[in-house]
């Protein structure tokens, strides 16, 4: 961080453009959740400070983005924007000009202006309590303490540099960034020693809250707590009505786990109100099963499109990599895919380079990447066929039902509503799988499609996120749908701002009790920091990796 970055000034009150719905908004994330869940707890009596918000408030489905992967979608939040333009699609990003995949971060935000910038170069008081994709954290007009994309507490996770030291003395694990811990033997103990962690960061979010705005005050403070998105993903089939009741002990250790969500919750609701804050509750995406993994590259190998290397053309190559180390780690904050898969791009027509919630696809065209082999007068050509193939797919669930493996196959420029002119870097098709698999980019042999047994069943992300909003100003009772796009948009008119002409998103006019005034502006493009800046350190990289392999993101 420069000095001119830490020594900058803000305007010393908020000057909104006109009176506002709202004087003070706190926004609490509940990344991965979804009335799918969240409902029947509410019913079972689970989750009364939750249910007492709904009812009290507006509220409804709120749909993510595509894909509906945590860093596409809190980035969308902040900026009001489809992927498409503020250029984060995944944890990962593949750079078309070199050929290199890259662990994406706040630096890889083409629009560094969000909701924090907005606010802050306005006079409001911001704080932002672990938001994904906010690292490293940015200056603002109050505070910063960086999410779970943070490598750890040895990190610069704070802004101002100076909070660091005070939050790690009082809570020296602050981004909550443990993996889910697995042992041969590890059992119930262990089980519940995983989920107990899970529940200590529900309760330790809602003290950071606190703590941190009485010590900065703020008119616009978020946290996110994260790791409703990891309960679900590790304990999913304790959930789901199907597979429940074949452990109870478990089952109702995670409903125990979402009363203590409940219980943290009621203490961000309880501190809003002291303050006379509106809130606005809301998670990035949905949650299901995921009962299986379909790797799309076996199937651009079996059509012909990918070339995968012989075991002696691997052995070849790896020892050349060897030598070419010289003895330093084998990790690498920008690596080729060849990294993880044995293919061949220079013989290889298309690959999957990366995969989350979707599968990319990028076509090895001449001109575009290194070595690309494909024609740019065959570009189109290519994209039509391979959209055909992949949308012709048809499998086999375990229960003998025929579906779709890939029932949507976008061109991103259509998708996000921009020309491939402007928006080189997308990929040319994304992939978007049965709802029950996630998409692998690594091969198992010539396997396409890889059901789990009981055993390892997990959760994985839904598009239907939820939105919950109560408090001053807004309607009572009311159902409202939205886009996750939306809320940028809708948080600056609630506090009297003329929203940017460059925001996608629309106010959701339903949750008030008076629509808001709703005027644009026109505005000015930011400064974008080059997405090729490192940012992770080979150690920190190592962590990072580590930790998304664990939720599944990084096959």
């Amino acid at each position: 961080m420069t000095s001119e970055q830490t020594d900058r000034t803000w305007p010393g009150e908020p000057a909104a453009d006109f009176p506002g719905v709202v004087r003070r908004l706190l926004i609490l994330g509940l990344d991965g959740a979804t009335f799918d869940v969240l409902s029947p707890m509410m019913e079972a009596g689970r989750m009364p400070r939750l249910q007492a918000a709904v009812e009290s408030g507006a509220s409804g489905t709120l749909w993510s983005t595509t894909p509906p992967i945590t860093p596409a979608a809190w980035t969308t939040f902040l900026t009001g924007k489809h992927p498409g333009l503020h250029r984060i699609l995944d944890f990962e990003g593949y750079d078309v000009t070199t050929g290199q995949l890259r662990f994406n971060s706040a630096r890889s935000i083409r629009d560094t202006r969000n909701l924090w910038s907005i606010l802050s170069e306005r006079g409001f008081r911001v704080g932002s309590i672990n938001v994904p994709l906010t690292y490293p954290p940015q200056p603002v007009n109050g505070f910063m303490i960086s999410g779970f994309d943070s490598p750890g507490p040895e990190a610069p996770f704070a802004y101002p540099p100076d909070l660091r030291g005070p939050i790690l003395e009082r809570w020296p694990d602050p981004t909550s960034g443990k993996n889910w811990r697995r042992k041969v033997l590890g059992g119930e103990a262990l089980f519940r020693e995983n989920v107990a962690y899970l529940m200590r960061s529900f309760d330790q979010s809602a003290q950071m809250t606190r703590w941190c705005g009485e010590r900065f005050g703020w008119d616009v403070l978020m946290v996110v707590l994260k790791l409703v998105d990891n309960l679900q993903h590790k304990t999913w089939k304790y959930i789901d009505p199907r597979w429940r009741d074949r452990a109870p002990s478990r089952r109702d250790l995670v409903v125990k786990a979402f009363s203590e969500l409940d219980v943290a919750i009621g203490r961000v609701l309880d501190y809003a109100g002291e303050h006379g804050a509106a809130v606005m509750m809301v998670s990035d995406h949905g949650h299901g099963s995921l009962e299986g993994k379909v790797y799309p590259n076996a199937l651009l190998s079996r059509w012909g499109y990918l070339k995968v290397r012989t075991p002696v053309e691997r052995a070849i190559r790896a020892g050349r990599e060897k030598i070419g180390r010289n003895g330093r780690s084998s990790a690498s904050q920008y690596a080729g895919v060849e990294r993880h898969l044995p293919v061949d791009l220079s013989r290889s027509a298309a690959c999957v380079m990366h995969a989350g919630n979707a599968g990319f696809l990028y076509i090895n065209l001449k001109g575009r990447q290194p070595g690309g082999i494909v024609d740019p007068s065959e570009y189109e050509r290519l994209r039509d066929e391979l959209t055909e193939r992949f949308l012709a797919v048809r499998w086999r669930d375990p229960q003998g039902g025929e579906f779709p493996l890939f029932p949507k196959v976008h061109k991103p420029e259509e998708l996000y509503g921009c020309t491939r002119a402007e928006e080189p870097w997308l990929p040319d098709l994304m992939l978007i799988q049965d709802d029950r698999l996630a998409v692998a980019r690594r091969l198992r042999g010539r396997t396409v499609v890889e059901w789990l047994p009981y055993r390892r069943l997990e959760g994985t992300h839904r598009f239907n996120g939820m939105f919950v909003a109560c408090g001053p100003g807004i309607a009572r009772g009311r159902q409202v749908e939205a886009h996750i796009v939306d809320c940028a948009p809708t948080v600056l008119a609630m506090l009297g701002l003329r929203i940017p002409e460059d925001m996608q998103g629309k106010v959701i006019v339903g949750a008030f009790e008076r629509p808001p005034r709703i005027e644009k502006q026109a505005v000015r493009s930011a400064t974008n920091v080059a997405a090729s800046e490192h940012v992770y350190a080979e150690g920190e990289l190592e962590t990072i990796t580590t930790r998304l392999s664990d939720l599944g993101y990084l096959e």
